[in-house]
């Protein structure tokens, strides 16, 4: 009988179905995150995601939370890491776990068609507004480096743009990548400032202490990059803005 356990007991490990990889990300940043026509999650980020899930051997689970919600949610453990196009930031980093970098981005400013503006000094002035979207290394940004300007804070990037387009203010303080795609979704009302104001690295962020989940993310990254794989996610999601960015003399992301 305790043989038969004992066999009984192994065949359920051998059996037993790998533990999903729970990845949270903000589907509302294309190309990166965002929900394709089919309804599935679809960009950069739900490839990496499904490529470090591979790497693991485990099934995918895309939680879709909004973006002041992904930390909590991985310190509660209902996700296992987070990809994002988050920010590494030392503020963060008291709270979470983030991998080597995978991405160089920068801070941008979406200023109205008509605006003069070259860099931040031209932005903040008295009597000129400046928005930024809530919990985004933008709004970390501008709280340190806007004096003169008001500053106003929203929810949404959506409407945060539409603040500029309405010229309702001067400047929308965002990353670059979306600044150059609202300035082409609204090329008569607004223009992208694109030399970075800040430049910035995103990493993928576990919980902290589980250096053996943050080590296999870490291994995982390198074996991508060296294998092309970020050079296929710019070629695939990102070939126009690698060609605008190189007319501008702007370093690319990957």
């Amino acid at each position: 009988m305790r043989l038969l356990l004992l066999l009984l007991a192994s065949i359920a490990v051998t059996t037993a179905e790998p533990i999903p990889l729970r990845v949270g990300m903000d589907l509302s940043y294309p190309p990166f995150e965002t929900i394709g026509p089919d309804g599935k999650p679809a960009g950069i980020s739900v490839e990496l995601a499904q490529g470090l899930a591979d790497s693991l051997g485990r099934p995918l689970v895309i939680e879709n939370i909004s973006f002041l919600g992904l930390i909590p949610s991985l310190k509660s453990g209902k996700i296992d890491v987070i990809i994002s196009s988050m920010t590494a930031t030392p503020e963060r980093a008291k709270a979470v776990a983030f991998s080597e970098p995978y991405l160089t981005a920068g801070l941008a400013a979406l200023v109205p068609a008509a605006s003069r503006a070259q860099g931040l000094s031209d932005l903040d002035q008295p009597g000129r507004t400046i928005v930024v979207r809530q919990g985004t290394t933008g709004e970390v940004f501008a709280r340190t480096h806007v004096h003169k300007a008001a500053l106003i804070r929203l929810e949404k990037e959506s409407a945060c743009v539409l603040e500029v387009t309405q010229g309702k203010a001067d400047a929308f303080i965002y990353d670059q990548m979306s600044v150059y795609q609202n300035a082409k979704r609204n090329p008569r009302t607004t223009r992208p400032m694109l030399n970075p104001l800040q430049k910035e690295s995103w990493a993928i962020a576990v919980r902290q202490g589980d250096e053996e989940l943050r080590t296999q993310v870490n291994t995982f990254l390198t074996d991508f990059r060296a294998d092309g794989g970020f050079d296929r996610l710019a070629d695939k999601y990102l070939t126009e803005e690698k060609s605008a960015f190189a007319a501008l003399g702007v370093p690319f992301f990957f």
